[in-house]
């Protein structure tokens, strides 16, 4: 894979992530209904839906900064990949497997984003080995 590709598809997956994360957070913050009900019905506490939505604004913020904050990149990824795996297993004890459809999607398109954010900052990633 050369780099010109592994830019198109880092960038494509940042903007799909970034879209599908910054909605979800704009729709917390906003007490839309479908992702509200939802994540009240999982069981989280309506303070803890507030900050997951301030989080996911900033960590879209972050992503779509080009070429800057690489190491507070690799956070926004790690919190990304929290996010997904918390909503998969909440989905999956109170839901059911059916409703995790969504996590599984994220999942892989993030795991894609990353790996491909790591082709092209492998000297950022190895410094935060480093330190």
């Amino acid at each position: 894979m050369n780099l010109r590709s592994t830019k198109a598809i880092y960038w494509v997956g940042v903007i799909l992530t970034s879209m599908w994360f910054g909605t979800s957070g704009v729709c917390e913050l906003t007490k839309n209904p479908l992702v509200w009900d939802i994540t009240l019905q999982l069981g989280y506490p309506v303070h803890f839906i507030y900050i997951l939505g301030v989080a996911k604004i900033a960590g879209v913020l972050v992503l779509l900064t080009p070429n800057k904050l690489l190491r507070l990149k690799e956070w926004v990824f790690a919190g990304v990949f929290f996010d997904i795996t918390f909503a998969f297993f909440s989905k999956l004890s109170v839901l059911g497997f059916a409703a995790t459809a969504d996590a599984i999607i994220a999942f892989a398109m993030v795991s894609v984003t990353y790996i491909m954010f790591r082709k092209l900052y492998p000297a950022a990633t190895a410094a935060l080995a480093v330190n």
